[in-house]
């Protein structure tokens, strides 16, 4: 399962048991620190801010050449751009400059970040993606001949979009992945629209003029259920051998699918820009 629903909102499952973690680690922070009245919950709120700023900040100067083109997007951090590496250290820095000044501070908030990770790793989270393989559903393509995803990938990566035509996420990180789809030979793109038939597809696509091919309809949603994902748009990354390797939930930004494009090739490139 990718996502639940709280109420009419979408929240990756991820991000639900990232905040568990932290949860549990104020807790224990809590315990330890109780005799001395030291809590961590501070300290963790400000790890958190820091490290999603820093994890925003660099991955945008990685990507600026292509945030360049659409400045006003660096500031949409809808679009899942960060990098994790870098939040993780600035994190950890605040951690150690707070434990540096408060000795005090030290045995919870080392206790407390030490069970909030081992909460993080018994999650599964960390594992969750690779259980998952190129699904084996059929679907009829524009034309209406039947496919299944395997035939349209042909050993290739796939990069699989679901989306629908009412959607307005779908419909802004459209030209995106139109222009990857032209640009990116080596990979296969695939858009499996959710719960529409045929026709609205097809006139969708004349009266926007989008160009698009490997459009596929899915009108029961059947992937969307097999993935365990109700949100649109979602996109999936898939290696060359069918396993996939990363999510996307919300709409795409050319420099967030960028980098996403950059991990997948990667795996059969690794000199590709990470």
């Amino acid at each position: 399962m990718l996502n639940v629903n709280l109420g009419p909102f979408a929240v990756q499952v991820s991000h639900l048991l990232g905040l568990l973690s932290l949860l549990v680690a104020a807790g224990v922070g809590h315990l330890v620190g109780r005799a001395q009245k030291t809590g961590i919950v501070k300290v963790l709120v400000d790890m958190v801010l820091v490290a999603m700023l820093v994890a925003r900040l660099v991955f945008v100067a990685i990507w600026f050449d292509t945030y360049r083109q659409a400045p006003w997007s660096i500031f949409d951090i809808r679009d899942g751009g960060f990098t994790p590496w870098a939040g993780l250290l600035a994190g950890l820095l605040v951690a150690v400059m707070r434990a540096s000044k408060s000795p005090p501070l030290r045995k919870p908030l080392s206790l407390g970040l030490i069970a909030g990770v081992l909460a993080w790793d018994m999650s599964g989270a960390s594992g969750m993606i690779g259980l998952h393989t190129l699904p084996t559903l059929g679907f009829t393509t524009l034309a209406g001949e039947s496919t299944h995803l395997a035939a349209l990938s042909q050993g290739k990566p796939i990069v699989v979009n679901l989306w629908a035509t009412w959607c307005p996420p779908c419909r802004s990180e459209m030209p995106v992945l139109a222009a990857a789809q032209k640009q990116e030979t080596g990979v296969r793109f695939v858009f499996v629209n959710q719960g529409e038939d045929r026709a609205v597809v097809q006139h969708y696509l004349r009266s926007t003029g989008f160009e698009l091919a490997n459009v596929l309809i899915d009108p029961s949603a059947g992937l969307g259920h097999e993935i365990g994902s109700s949100a649109l748009p979602t996109t999936l990354f898939y290696d060359s051998a069918g396993q996939l390797i990363d999510t996307h939930l919300g709409a795409l930004s050319a420099a967030s699918l960028t980098s996403h494009l950059a991990s997948l090739l990667a795996l059969k490139n690794p000199s590709a820009k990470k």
